[in-house]
């Protein structure tokens, strides 16, 4: 079975490309221009990593990550940030909220495949209150 992965992301051509490419290396792939339609999405159908920009126009990727991960549902969806905020201060915010990795635009194809791949085999990390082990 495919793995799906969310991109949001509010510029068209960077979301559209990276669908694209995802696409082609075998994932299947929604996409979100903002943060409230990811939100929806994800109500609708759990992805297996979710890619996100930070600046966005409704919400930013911060507050996303935040409102997921207070959900027991969601908590648990591997998030990388794909941003073009490159300052320590930003990739240490993202790490604070529960980001698994944090990409500075323009990244490298390899790089974005090698988070996705290290979000896939990593084993779930149960914390005190958790219902469920999910398995990818």
């Amino acid at each position: 079975m495919k793995k799906l992965i969310l991109i949001i992301e509010d510029n068209e051509d960077i979301r559209e490309n990276s669908a694209e490419l995802l696409t082609l290396a075998g994932f299947e792939v929604i996409v979100a221009c903002n943060g409230g339609q990811a939100l929806e999405l994800i109500g609708e159908r759990k992805p297996d990593v979710i890619i996100c920009d930070i600046v966005m126009g409704d919400m930013d990727g911060y507050e996303v990550l935040s409102q997921l991960k207070q959900n027991a549902l969601t908590s648990d969806i591997p998030f990388i940030f794909s941003s073009a905020l490159s300052e320590k201060k930003d990739q240490f915010k993202a790490w604070s909220l529960g980001a698994a990795h944090y990409l500075v635009k323009p990244f490298d194809v390899h790089e974005l495949m090698s988070c996705i791949d290290k979000c896939l085999t990593a084993k779930p990390r149960l914390r005190k209150g958790d219902e469920y082990q999910s398995s990818s």
